[in-house]
């Protein structure tokens, strides 16, 4: 079993070094791609049985985790990475796509797939809706208070123009944070529901992905846009704010077995 998980994530790695055939830096993105397969791991083991189950639940956590919401923060605070970006994110859901495909067929091709006892008891269709609105208002409070912290201690330097970044978007930014809260809780949800784990190894499994796919991995590869230095307190500030909001939204969205 062990052999064929430190295969199932060496073979998942491949498809982003996508990344590398522009960029170059062949070993860093090769890194980053095993370390983001990695986060899929209980995906493969106590996920979906089938490819299509396991893609299911890979793609919209790469689209939305890992392209749509780094890609909205670099535009935001990044004016550089505003040349070419619709292109970019194109370019990177496609890869990301190969990739969610690459790694259901290698779940099933090293047969990682191991039954379990623990059934997941949804809730209602109506509190899920409210509870994932719930979880975009409070990501946006861990981005509040962990975001600032990160800035005014560590990030500031680099970021000379983020006052003015965030007063243009006037009354907005708080709504694009929620926004980006509910879509990260959204885009888990196929993982939350169909990870038969007890409750909180789910939570924790949960909180790893969204931090590890939110930024944890790919930060890792070096971008024109960044020093090394900015994307180590990207990688620890990511952290804090998603693995909070992946432990939260399991708590709330999976009740209590006895409750249930």
């Amino acid at each position: 079993m062990i052999i064929r998980t430190v295969l199932y994530c060496l073979l998942g790695g491949l498809p982003l070094c996508l990344g590398a055939l522009g960029a170059g830096h062949l070993l860093q993105y090769y890194v980053s791609g095993v370390v983001l397969a990695t986060a899929f791991v209980p995906i493969a083991v106590f996920g979906p049985r089938t490819v299509t189950g396991q893609f299911g639940v890979i793609a919209p956590v790469l689209l939305v985790v890992t392209a749509l919401c780094l890609w909205s923060e670099s535009v935001l605070f990044i004016p550089e990475s505003r040349t070419n970006a619709v292109r970019v994110l194109v370019d990177e859901s496609v890869m990301l796509l190969v990739l969610a495909a690459a790694l259901a067929i290698v779940a099933r091709v090293c047969t990682l797939y191991r039954p379990s006892e623990k059934p997941v008891i949804p809730r209602s269709a109506r509190a899920v809706i409210l509870l994932v609105a719930a979880c975009g208002v409070i990501y946006a409070a861990y981005y509040l208070l962990f975001g600032s912290i990160t800035y005014e201690f560590f990030t500031k330097k680099y970021y000379p123009d983020a006052h003015q970044a965030v007063a243009r978007l006037g009354g907005w930014f708080w709504p694009i944070q929620i926004a980006r809260g509910v879509l990260m809780t959204a885009a888990a949800l196929p993982a939350i529901y169909t990870l038969r784990m007890k409750r909180w190894h789910a939570a924790l499994a949960i909180g790893l992905l969204l931090w590890i796919a939110g930024g944890g991995a790919l930060l890792l590869a070096p971008n024109p846009y960044m020093v090394p230095a900015q994307r180590f307190f990207h990688i620890i500030e990511i952290m804090t704010q998603n693995v909070a909001l992946g432990v939260t939204a399991v708590l709330l969205l999976r009740p209590r077995p006895l409750s249930a």
